[in-house]
C-alpha cells in the first residue's frame, strides 16, 4: 500500500510538469532562444537518468529525471 501511495505522489509531481514547463517558457523566452541547443542536451540526459532509475529501480531518481525532462521539453515546444 505504501509503495503505491508513492508512486501516486510521483504521477501527481509528473503531472505538474507540463504546466510548469508551459510557465517557465512564457516567462524566459529570450534564454530559450539562446540556449536551445543546451536545452536539449539537458532534456537526453534527464531521460537517461530516468531509464537508469527504472533499472537501478531508484523511485526518486526515476521521478527526478523524468520531472527535468517534462519541465525542459514543454519549455522547447513553445520556442
Amino acid at each position: 500500500m505504501q509503495e503505491i501511495f508513492k508512486l501516486l505522489i510521483g504521477v501527481a509531481f509528473l503531472v505538474l510538469a507540463f504546466p510548469i514547463g508551459n510557465i517557465l517558457a512564457k516567462k524566459t523566452k529570450e534564454e530559450l532562444k539562446s540556449g536551445k541547443k543546451w536545452f536539449k542536451i539537458i532534456v537526453y540526459i534527464s531521460l537517461m537518468g530516468g531509464v537508469l532509475g527504472i533499472f537501478t529501480g531508484s523511485d526518486v531518481l526515476m521521478f527526478s529525471f523524468f520531472f527535468m525532462a517534462l519541465v525542459t521539453s514543454r519549455s522547447l515546444r513553445k520556442v
